[in-house]
């Protein structure tokens, strides 16, 4: 995952896939991270959400097990305006449970 605000297209190299929030889901199925969101209100204000879930789906590309400590870690750069962590951590706990990744 990285920023999009310091991450220009240009720098994408040749074969380099590029998925947006909007990418994630399939026609009108939600990604189950989008879904787990949506699930858990984790979506609030919307300044983080996008952020949040993009860096989570890449996060649990690598991580299929991850513990409380290793998600607070992966979105520790994360800023959340409304203070909804909680409902994020349990969001991508669900996925992980789920086993949906």
């Amino acid at each position: 995952a990285v920023r999009a605000c310091v991450h220009p297209l240009s720098k994408v190299g040749p074969g380099q896939r590029v998925v947006t929030i909007e990418g994630l889901g399939r026609g009108q199925r939600l990604h189950p991270v989008q879904r787990a969101f949506v699930e858990e209100q984790a979506v609030q204000c919307g300044y983080c959400t996008n952020g949040m879930i993009m860096e989570s789906v890449a996060f649990l590309a690598g991580n299929k097990n991850p513990s409380e400590a290793d998600i607070r870690k992966a979105l520790a750069n994360n800023l959340c305006r409304c203070g909804a962590y909680s409902n994020i951590r349990d969001a991508i706990e669900d996925v992980v449970l789920g086993g949906e990744q």
